[in-house]
């Protein structure tokens, strides 16, 4: 049974989208702030998370940050802010989906659908490339046996070049597609996680080729 944490203060939004997991067959559990949050994805295998910004004690992206060094579960952001700036740090914080307050419930629950659809066709046999391995699932990386710590849009970004190996991606489509998100504005957010990115990967940096007057592409 699908199981998914409901974190939010207000009682009758957890009231009414725990109703609504119910309603498309989902198990439902809820916590009023991110501390009672966290403990709970400690103690309990969650499918989705579905989490407030604005809460006391912890905020949402605080959660959000503390959840994914626990588990790597997917995160749907809800919050009655609409600012470009909060969707942008919520996926670079890892979030799956960010819906904006007031939601309908229905398609709240399509996007939890999505993300769980998403989740279960994930690549789930480890990548080699000679001494770099990568576990899209387990959304792990090692380079020579060794684990290297990466930020989870790091991971993102190198999982999709993976997919797309060999294919030159553009800075705009990687913005569009790791970001998940319309993003206008600098592209040098793609040169700097390309930086980050090759510093992670050590002797086989060279696996992410520029592509001149364009972009990037993996190959290896």
């Amino acid at each position: 049974m699908t199981r998914i944490l409901i974190v939010d203060d207000e009682e009758n939004i957890r009231e009414v989208v725990h109703e609504y997991c119910e309603l498309n067959g989902y198990e439902a559990d809820e916590a009023s702030d991110g501390m009672d949050a966290i403990e709970m994805i400690r103690n309990t295998e969650y499918d989705c998370v579905i989490l407030d910004v604005m809460m006391p004690r912890l905020d949402g992206f605080s959660t959000c940050r503390e959840i994914k060094k626990i588990r790597q579960v997917p995160v749907i952001m809800l919050s009655a802010r609409q600012e470009e700036y909060d969707k942008l740090f919520g996926f670079e914080l890892g979030v799956d989906d960010y819906v904006v307050k007031p939601f309908s419930p229905k398609e709240l629950m399509a996007r939890v659908k999505v993300v769980l659809e998403r989740g279960r066709h994930h690549e789930t046999k480890i990548l080699k490339f000679q001494g770099l391995e990568i576990d899209p699932l387990g959304r792990t990386v090692s380079v020579d046996g060794e684990k290297v710590q990466m930020t989870p849009k790091e991971i993102d970004l190198l999982l999709y070049m993976v997919a797309h190996k060999n294919i030159a991606l553009s800075r705009q489509a990687l913005l569009e597609e790791v970001w998940n998100y319309d993003y206008f504005g600098d592209d040098r957010t793609v040169d700097t996680h390309i930086k980050m990115l090759r510093r992670n990967l050590g002797k086989y940096r060279d696996f992410i080729v520029t592509v001149r007057g364009m972009g990037y592409k993996f190959e290896a």
